[in-house]
């Protein structure tokens, strides 16, 4: 008889664990999918800002644009006025002149428009990079941000590199890669990496000073872009910038670390710009 209970016991135990078990799963599941809707929604979140922010631009765009005609039309009437009394041929002048002024208008207002659609894509850019980073992203050691005309992902060198050393680790293969998967998806842009030391001198028998060290890091960057991630060499540039540009002081171990970063720069191909100011008022090359 007390075998049969302790069997019966026994079952019951084994059982009421198997139920803990699987509610245990399912409440992990459960965790795991709402963790992942979130990330999702953080990412749409950041979308939808880019696009408020888009219209918010072209809206001040065409506001400025319609101030601009009223005040143009107004002028225009003005001078018609004023002119009656010239000749024809003095009013055929005039009427071509307006016209050489319209054309440059039309200019002046294509360059804003390209301007607010660069910047459209700069902000969507570093969403892109911001979601590919939303690992760490959070960590105050990989930034992601836009100043002036491009877009930039500075990254501690504690993450890519031992002290004094210009060999990438392979936690840094990690991040180059999602860096390289946005990348690869902007084909018409270069891509500019800068290494940045603190005032700490170096001097070893492959490294003079810290204008070695921050190019040797910068390119060591570039080899892994092309050779791991298959960028098109063509679109990389690799540029030391020492010591002399710190983000803090270098009195302290916290400035010093601040300042030993590398920065990777998405910027548009400066031949596009110019092919831009080369163009007429309706887009035709000047050659033409």
């Amino acid at each position: 008889m007390r075998k049969i209970l302790f069997l019966s016991l026994a079952v019951v135990l084994l059982l009421s664990s198997c139920v803990s078990q699987k509610k245990y799963a399912d409440l992990q599941s459960q965790y795991d999918a709402a963790k992942t809707e979130l990330t999702d929604v953080k990412a749409k979140v950041l979308e939808c800002q880019v696009e408020k922010d888009k219209f918010a631009n072209q809206v001040a765009a065409l506001e400025e644009q319609n101030k601009f005609l009223k005040e143009n039309q107004a002028n225009s009437i003005r001078q018609i006025e004023n002119l009656t009394s010239l000749s024809q041929s003095a009013n055929s002048n005039i009427s071509d002149v307006i016209a050489q002024l319209s054309e440059k208008d039309k200019y002046i207002n294509g360059i804003r428009g390209a301007m607010s659609r660069k910047d459209s894509i700069n902000l969507t850019l570093a969403v892109h990079l911001k979601s590919a980073l939303s690992d760490g992203i959070q960590d105050e050691d990989i930034i992601v941000n836009v100043e002036k005309t491009v877009v930039y992902v500075e990254i501690n060198d504690k993450l890519l590199f031992r002290s004094g050393s210009s060999v990438i680790s392979s936690k840094a293969k990690e991040i180059l890669g999602k860096v390289a998967t946005v990348i690869a998806s902007r084909p018409e842009m270069e891509v500019m990496v800068e290494g940045y030391t603190d005032n700490r001198s170096i001097n070893t028998a492959i490294t003079k000073d810290n204008w070695d060290l921050s190019t040797q890091r910068a390119t060591s960057v570039i080899r892994v872009l092309q050779n791991d991630f298959s960028i098109d060499p063509k679109r990389l540039i690799a540029a030391g910038r020492s010591e002399y540009l710190p983000l803090a002081s270098n009195d302290t171990s916290e400035g010093r670390s601040r300042n030993r970063r590398t920065r990777i720069v998405i910027l548009p191909k400066l031949d596009q710009f110019f092919d831009i100011l080369e163009q007429k008022p309706d887009g035709t090359p000047k050659s033409e």
